[in-house]
């Protein structure tokens, strides 16, 4: 019994820490976000970084880098990005060489700024790259060699091969006020419409701020029984667990700081933007979600302080017989309020963008020293593929905007089975998520914070789900008394949050009614379909490589399909799509952006259900399903 009191009071703190949510809500964000969406075009260094990342053992540019960096800021590119169906533009604002260094930088952003807002699009600004450029920061600020995270052998922790770049303690409170007037120039001088946040991939280190932090945490969670069961005499002495001997609890926590400290900084940022603009958009660069959370970015913590995230990973496609796709990128991103950014090069990219995620086609163009390129470091041009597409996602925008993501199902990626238990455990929600992605599933990736509002869904997939608290326990309770289905693929609650095991599975004694189980991925075709019980939202019946997603708007639903085998179109496709009670469709058409007009389909009524037959998807299409909304 007092180790569940523990484990509870544990949750409610845990909770409590991550528990305030700054991402704005739909209706609170500005006009034109929802209007125009984002076409991005981007060029986000300055200049004297340019030099010194290209080889350079300085940082002042050639005359022919000057005169091409002017071009680059000129209204000329201006009009260039505007004839491409660009309306947002992510320039720099500050990187990491100080105020001073960055000085003539900063104001050039002012002017561009200004052009940009004059023609009409809109801006993001690059805030801080998560670094320290020392070589001439601490020249400026010599207090400066306190901000930065150290590694357990007390060494600076570089960008990579590029040593001028050491990367700063996001915690540190000086550190904090020099970035907020970063912030604030951003906001009121270069009146930027969005602050973008660099590489939030590394977390709290060795250094003072860090351990002192890391043991304020211990103190506020765990009790003196757990913490001497971390080997630890007394929390004011621990220091971060390093090697392979570290006690597993010690590990666990520093794990959960890792992530904890991440989101705090984030949310530090986003909250001080919101007291110069309440509407100020806010965006960080974790990477994507692959698949599994790995600390200390944790997703589902981290982006509730802002309203977009970036993804740079692999680029989408049918390879070799597999299916690659952002998919889970975008569904996490719509799950949480957020936009998806990521490069779009392909038709494919496009399409996926505008079928998963939310508000923005992606970031089409790199424009750096006044050269369009597809994105940045390479020479390829824009491709003029992309063309229908672009203008696709500006003229019909009624498509996509306002629209809501339909679900049967949700997965839970749950934090403490996928960090502390084994890897075999993480490896099978992503088996489970990948199987509804290539089944055409309507789902969605939910955080262990979602699983208070699971009544949105039919289904409950808790696959490779072996560590839940007692309160987490309960909710899926109440979910499954209230008539919700749930499947456990593998093992589920044998242990609590911190993968303490449970005296018995916490799960055990759920209604038989409401279960499914089976003890691995092989066995999920059935499994959903028993799930399920009733026929889903959404049914599609086409080949391999053809991915779909259900949305709904005010009065009809909307059937995305993505062909990722863009080499061969996907041919007669059977659509089936579940109607709301008491509705009657009225017009069923096919709109691509391949295709100057809609095509009406013509559709078998069943009772609840119409169905359809798609010729063919080259790489995207909508199926528009319209009822009448006066009956």
């Amino acid at each position: 019994m007092r180790n569940r009191f523990f484990s509870l009071i544990t949750l409610i703190l845990t909770t409590h820490a991550a528990a305030e949510t700054l991402t704005l809500p739909l209706n609170q964000r500005p006009d034109w976000l929802t209007r125009d969406g984002i076409v991005m075009a981007g060029s986000w260094e300055p200049l004297l970084f340019r030099v010194r990342r290209d080889g350079s053992d300085g940082y002042t540019p050639t005359a022919e880098q000057l005169a091409d960096y002017q071009r680059e800021h000129s209204p000329e590119m201006v009009a260039r990005l505007k004839s491409l169906g660009v309306n947002f533009v992510m320039m720099h604002s500050y990187k990491a060489f100080g105020r001073q260094a960055e000085r003539e930088s900063m104001e050039d952003a002012v002017r561009f700024a200004k052009l940009c807002h004059e023609a009409g699009l809109r801006i993001g600004v690059y805030n801080n790259s998560g670094t320290l450029g020392w070589e001439l920061l601490f020249k400026e600020l010599p207090e400066a060699k306190d901000w930065i995270v150290l590694d357990e052998n007390g060494k600076p922790i570089t960008y990579g091969r590029a040593t001028y770049r050491y990367y700063w303690d996001r915690n540190h409170p000086a550190a904090q006020a020099f970035h907020k007037n970063i912030i604030r120039f951003s906001v009121e001088q270069i009146q930027t419409d969005l602050l973008h946040f660099d590489n939030y991939i590394i977390g709290p280190g060795h250094n003072a701020n860090s351990v002192n932090r890391f043991r304020r945490y211990l103190k506020s969670r765990f009790k003196p029984q757990q913490i001497e069961e971390m080997g630890l005499t007394e929390p004011d002495r621990a220091m971060p667990p390093t090697g392979a001997n570290a006690n597993d609890l010690l590990r666990r926590a520093w794990l959960d700081f890792s992530c904890v400290s991440m989101a705090e900084s984030y949310h530090d940022l986003s909250r001080f933007a919101r007291t110069l603009r309440s509407d100020m958009l806010v965006e960080c660069n974790p990477g994507g979600p692959g698949n599994r959370i790995s600390p200390p970015i944790d997703h589902g913590r981290l982006l509730t302080g802002g309203e977009a995230f970036w993804d740079e990973g692999r680029e989408p496609g049918y390879r070799d017989g597999r299916l690659n796709t952002r998919i889970r990128t975008y569904k996490i991103a719509r799950r949480m309020n957020n936009i998806a950014f990521a490069y779009t090069t392909s038709p494919l990219e496009a399409a996926e963008a505008m079928a998963f995620n939310l508000d923005c086609l992606g970031c089409i163009c790199w424009f750096e020293y006044g050269r369009l390129a597809a994105r940045p470091g390479v020479e390829t041009p824009v491709s003029l593929e992309l063309a229908p597409y672009i203008r696709f996602f500006h003229d019909r925008r009624d498509l996509l905007r306002h629209a809501e993501v339909v679900a049967d199902v949700a997965i839970l990626r749950s934090f403490p089975s996928q960090v502390y238990a084994e890897a075999a455990q993480a490896q099978l929600t992503a088996q489970a998520e990948q199987f509804l992605v290539e089944n055409r599933v309507p789902f969605q990736i939910i955080y262990d914070c979602h699983l208070t509002e699971l009544s949105r869904y039919r289904g409950l997939v808790l696959a490779g789900c072996v560590a839940m608290s007692d309160a987490q326990i309960e909710q899926v309770r109440s979910f499954a008394a209230g008539g919700g289905r749930v499947l456990l693929v593998g093992d589920a609650a044998t242990h609590d949050e911190w993968l303490i095991p449970h005296k018995m599975p916490g799960l055990a004694n759920l209604p038989q009614a409401q279960l499914v189980r089976i003890q691995n991925a092989t066995d999920l075709g059935p499994a959903v379909g028993a799930l399920l019980q009733a026929p889903p939202s959404l049914t599609v019946e086409g080949p391999s490589g053809l991915c779909a997603e259900l949305t709904e708007q005010p009065g009809r639903r909307l059937v995305h399909l993505v062909n990722y085998r863009t080499d061969t179109p996907a041919r007669n496709i059977n659509v089936t799509v579940q109607l709301p009670e008491g509705k009657q469709p009225s017009n069923v058409r096919l709109v691509r952006p391949e295709h100057d007009k809609d095509a009406n389909l013509a559709i078998r009524r069943q009772e609840k259900a119409i169905t359809c037959v798609v010729p063919a998807i080259d790489v995207y299409g909508i199926v528009v399903v319209t009822w009448d909304t006066q009956k």
